[in-house]
């Protein structure tokens, strides 16, 4: 069949044929370097409460030891529970990488579920690569097939993470690719995640993590024994598309497969929240910096933004928790008014801080026609700060900071990862270091060992 009339056969026949052989080497740099940002979020969230709540269900389900590893608290367990306790650990500290077109990240769902089979069946780290390649551009794939009017009631990693998780670990099984289409379809089945979580300051989006890359795991492993799944899981009568979007788009999800590498498209996360306040952050920073602002001169801001981010910021006002307080524009903006930053440290300290609050409840959002029409391939940031002497101050960033065109250095990324392993106490400086290396050199590495001691 071809993609015209079965996109999904097309797109689970690339997954299972990729080799590392067809990946160009720029590509698999980057892999390398998303998942060295990965490692670094998971380390962070060595104390978070909802993960130590996930690993203590996997300890009390799975075995107490296995042939992978659970990285915040260096046990070890089955490949499920391992990838179930990276996945949610993974999307804690909001510093986790994102694709643009898709709004969906990549790394939470297909890294971990991969690390945990690599290691259990002692992959090489070249098959590891591919692995990680396969499920970024599945995953972003199917997040764009889902489109816009998907992400304004489902959260995209959950749901798309089942099928990129799911390819992933196909990879690394060497499923044929009648095989792959049916753990796509059990993955697809699967498929969950609302926003509704995001009004109750709930752990929901930890749990979207974990159960997308459990499910992606065991979807693939029951397509290696013969467990059947939809074909059109996606684009059929009574699939994915259109029971959860109504833009749903089958030709996004074979687009170039092969010569458009959708993984290097993706983002780094630089301020340590939802990606959608990034670019108004960055557009402060620059207006603040060009005037010789303090956060005591402004009397109101207007960020001027996309559609999704009204969906997903608008429903919180005053932030109950530090992780609710990511998702608040003006919690965001004021961090970085007061401070120039809105790193961990800065959330955990101030979130809710008196200048830092008095700043929130001055920030208001504004739906842009010129930023909403290029969403999502493009987030433009732009703010309007009124100051009160009277002025009225504009500021436009076109590549928020992490953006291709505005990305991360190597030098950046380590020491990124090194700032998040710190703050969340996961490993010391020369085992920083060491990991660093250890993923530098990763395409050598005959076998995936553990990673930390």
């Amino acid at each position: 069949m071809t993609s015209s009339n079965h996109p999904s056969q097309t797109l689970a026949t690339f997954a299972a044929e990729l080799k590392i052989a067809d990946i160009p080497a720029p590509v698999l740099r980057r892999t390398e370097d998303l998942m060295l940002d990965w490692l670094g979020s998971v380390l962070a969230a060595r104390t978070a409460r909802p993960v130590r709540s996930i690993e203590r269900f996997a300890q009390m389900m799975g075995p107490v030891d296995g042939p992978s590893e659970i990285l915040t608290s260096r046990r070890t367990s089955s490949p499920v529970f391992a990838a179930l306790v990276n996945a949610a650990a993974s999307h804690y500290v909001e510093q986790d990488d994102v694709h643009n077109g898709s709004v969906f990240h990549p790394a939470a769902v297909v890294i971990a579920p991969a690390l945990a089979v690599a290691q259990s069946i002692g992959a090489s780290g070249a098959q590891l690569l591919t692995a990680v390649v396969a499920g970024y551009e599945v995953g972003i794939r199917v997040g764009e097939f889902l489109g816009r009017s998907h992400y304004r009631t489902f959260h995209t990693t959950a749901t798309a993470g089942t099928l990129a998780a799911a390819a992933a670990v196909g990879s690394l099984l060497k499923l044929t690719p009648q095989q792959m289409l049916h753990a796509f379809g059990s993955a697809g089945t699967q498929s969950a995640g609302v926003w509704e979580f995001l009004r109750d300051a709930a752990d929901s989006k930890q749990l979207h993590c974990a159960h997308a890359a459990a499910s992606g795991l065991m979807s693939a492993y029951l397509a290696q024994d013969g467990f059947t799944g939809a074909a059109k899981v996606l684009e059929g009568a009574q699939g994915l598309g259109v029971g959860m979007s109504s833009d749903a788009d089958p030709a996004k999800l074979a687009d170039r497969l092969g010569t458009r590498w959708a993984l290097a498209e993706t983002s780094f996360k630089y301020h340590a929240s939802c990606r959608h306040t990034h670019p108004a952050a960055d557009a402060l920073l620059q207006v603040m910096a060009q005037n010789n602002l303090k956060h005591d001169d402004v009397a109101r801001v207007t960020t001027h933004v996309h559609q999704g981010a009204i969906d997903v910021l608008g429903r919180v006002t005053v932030p109950a928790t530090v992780h609710q307080g990511k998702f608040s524009m003006g919690t965001v903006l004021g961090l970085i008014a007061v401070h120039g930053r809105a790193g961990l440290g800065e959330f955990d300290r101030d979130f809710l801080a008196p200048e830092v609050a008095a700043f929130r409840d001055k920030v208001a959002m504004e739906l842009d026609a010129e930023v909403d029409t290029a969403y999502p391939a493009r987030w433009i940031g732009k703010v309007s700060v009124q100051t009160h002497d009277g002025r009225t101050l504009q500021g436009r960033v076109d590549e928020p900071k992490g953006d291709p065109g505005n990305t991360l250095s190597r030098a950046e990324i380590e020491d990124k990862m090194q700032r998040l392993t710190h703050y969340g106490e996961g490993a010391t400086a020369d085992e920083a270091k060491a990991l660093c290396q250890r993923i530098w050199q990763l395409a050598d590495a005959p076998r995936v060992e553990r990673w930390l001691p």
